[in-house]
């Protein structure tokens, strides 16, 4: 059976043939050299396309009528796997929310919605979740630092201690955690991420129309915590997010004569608490000139790990202008989900809808000393 998108385009292939043939008709009812015959055949044609046209309309209306009484008793879905059961729920609240209805409580309650949100379009858990936790385009720091979803999180700035005020060998370590005290208080910072829809995905299957949103929301959540987390010049009161700021995170500049050098002597230069779970991240067009550096006109060193040069794991991103070398246990981005807010937003430039959730988090870097950036000496 043809979706109510088929069947629109059907409508639209045949109207405009009819009207093709009405405009042939009128041309050449006025050419007295066409005869009546073929008059007539064109007569004939037209009344056969709207016959056409009028069946599959009848269709159409037929089709919209139960969709549109299926959704005011709340029937949203004719699944019994659970699984499609909430793709269905999520396209409902993406369509409901694009054509500015109520979504259905029915929808909501599929998706986890407990909230009395008392006017306010909360996004329900499921729907938070499945974007702030799968990304589609990565934020290479998720591999390594931790992510969570708490709202108010505070947490201590070492996750451990012992009977002892001396337990922390490292001194660089121990006057950060006197200055700027033994917790870390995560704020809300807002973001707001638009996921364009055309009409042809609005109109599409639940599963590629909740596809399209999803990936186009995660990926542009990804984008926005590696910017901040990256940042060389950070917005106001997103300071302490970034591994580059000098105003409140100030991490460490360690130097040496090429990159190679500045990496190995950041990693040297940690204190072996965290040298031991150490890792690094820079740009691989960075990592291509230390290669051919080293390499000095030998294949062998491009077939090597990234890991077997530098001596500890590599992740690339190109965020990571100055690469920076640490243990990324001690970086945390944190999601409130418990206000996650989502709306329709039309660009009216563009003429694009998009569906749009407004988030709050915040990244803290627990331990400056944890980290070294590793640069070249100024000549």
């Amino acid at each position: 059976m043809k979706t109510l998108f088929e069947l629109k385009q059907d409508m639209t292939t045949v109207g405009k043939q009819i009207q093709k043939t009405k405009d042939e008709i009128s041309q050449k009812a006025a050419d007295t050299s066409v005869t009546v015959e073929e008059l007539n055949q064109l007569n004939k044609t037209a009344a056969e396309l709207q016959q056409r046209f009028d069946i599959i309309k009848n269709q159409h209306d037929q089709m919209e009528a139960e969709q549109k009484a299926s959704l005011s008793k709340g029937n949203f879905t004719e699944a019994t796997d659970p699984k499609q059961k909430i793709i269905d729920a999520k396209a409902e609240l993406i369509r409901a929310t694009m054509a500015n209805r109520p979504v259905n409580s029915d929808v909501l309650q599929v998706l986890g919605d407990n909230s009395t949100t008392k006017g306010n379009k909360f996004l329900p858990s499921t729907l938070t979740n499945d974007i702030i936790a799968e990304p589609l385009v990565k934020n290479q720091l998720r591999e390594k630092e931790t992510v969570t979803q708490i709202t108010n999180l505070v947490i201590p700035r070492i996750s451990f201690t012992i009977d002892d005020d001396d337990f922390i060998q490292d001194g660089e370590a121990a006057k950060e955690i006197e200055l700027k005290g033994d917790s870390v208080n995560f704020g809300r910072f807002q973001t707001k991420v638009k996921a364009g829809i055309t009409d042809t995905v609005l109109m599409g299957t639940n599963t590629n129309l909740v596809q399209t949103v999803e990936n186009n929301l995660r990926a542009g959540l990804a984008a926005k915590e590696r910017k901040v987390s990256f940042a060389t010049s950070p917005k106001s009161g997103e300071e302490h997010m970034s591994f580059y700021d000098k105003t409140e995170v100030n991490i460490k500049e360690v130097e040496g004569n090429d990159l190679y050098e500045a990496i190995t002597n950041a990693l040297a230069d940690l204190h072996e608490d965290f040298r031991e779970n150490a890792t690094i991240y820079m740009r691989f067009s960075d990592y291509v000139t230390i290669i051919r550096t080293l390499a000095n006109g030998s294949a062998t060193l491009y077939n090597a790990q990234p890991e077997q040069v530098l001596g500890k794991p590599v992740i690339f991103t190109d965020a990571a202008t100055t690469p920076v070398v640490g243990d990324f246990s001690y970086a945390h981005l944190n999601y409130d989900i418990a206000d996650v807010l989502y709306e329709q937003y039309k660009d009216y430039d563009n003429g694009i809808n998009y569906f749009m959730v407004t988030a709050w988090f915040d990244h803290q870097i627990k331990l400056a000393s944890a980290f070294r950036l590793a640069t070249i000496k100024k000549a």
